[in-house]
């Protein structure tokens, strides 16, 4: 089975369009060992680890998917940059909730950043769109479960029950394709997403979002039986 180190080895030989036979060569080892380790029929050393970080410079902590900053940077709840500050709008509450609403916030506003960018108004709604029924979703169930009146809610129960805001967010995202799909079409610029790039021009913000990536991808992957 394929394991987050055997991805990533892979992933990052195509990112840079090497062969099989030049990677192999370089690490001194045979092509067979490294399609092996790469498909995830045999694990490999330390040793070997550790001239795979060298090799394609990026952390341990990366290529084991410990982290998805290729540095291995990890961060501290009290040290994550909380661009809510700037307008004054903090929180208080339990560290749990401090630290994923940093997060998510963060997050949030290197994508809006981003499509802002691309100075496209089709794709910045659509994502207002799907955000915007994810979180009435979300704050439909805690306001249920609060016991409150959901008559005073404009969209009935009976509608919120059968999945009209489910069948919204999917659409959302559809359009938001759409949208991305003709910008493609009508060349317009994107955003450089290299790490790189999104490091420097986000040194504190991609760190939210690559912790809130990670975690993503771990739900995911573990709920499809590849990692336990």
């Amino acid at each position: 089975m394929a394991t987050e180190f055997s991805r990533t080895l892979s992933l990052l030989r195509k990112e840079q369009g090497l062969s099989q036979r030049k990677v192999s060569a370089d690490l001194g080892i045979s092509q067979a060992l490294l399609s092996h380790y790469e498909n995830g029929i045999r694990e490999p050393g330390l040793a070997f680890v550790t001239k795979v970080c060298d090799y394609y410079h990026v952390s341990a902590d990366y290529m084991l998917g410990r982290t998805m900053d290729r540095n291995g940077v990890t961060i501290a709840a009290d040290e994550l940059y909380d661009s809510s500050t700037e307008k004054g709008n903090v929180l208080r509450g339990p560290i749990i909730a401090m630290l994923q609403k940093k997060l998510i916030v963060n997050t949030t506003s290197m994508l809006f950043d981003l499509l802002g960018k691309m100075g496209d108004k089709d794709t910045i709604q659509e994502v207002s769109a799907y955000l915007g029924s994810t979180l009435f979703k979300v704050y439909r169930h805690l306001y249920r479960a609060g016991g409150n009146e959901e008559k005073y809610l404009s969209v009935d129960s009976i509608s919120f029950n059968s999945g009209a805001v489910d069948a919204d967010v999917h659409l959302s995202e559809a359009k938001f394709a759409a949208a991305l799909d003709a910008a493609q079409k009508n060349d317009v610029q994107f955003p450089d997403l290299s790490h790189d790039t999104m490091n420097a021009a986000y040194p504190g913000i991609y760190q939210s979002a690559l912790q809130v990536f990670h975690a993503s991808t771990e739900r995911i992957n573990i709920a499809l039986g590849r990692k336990k």
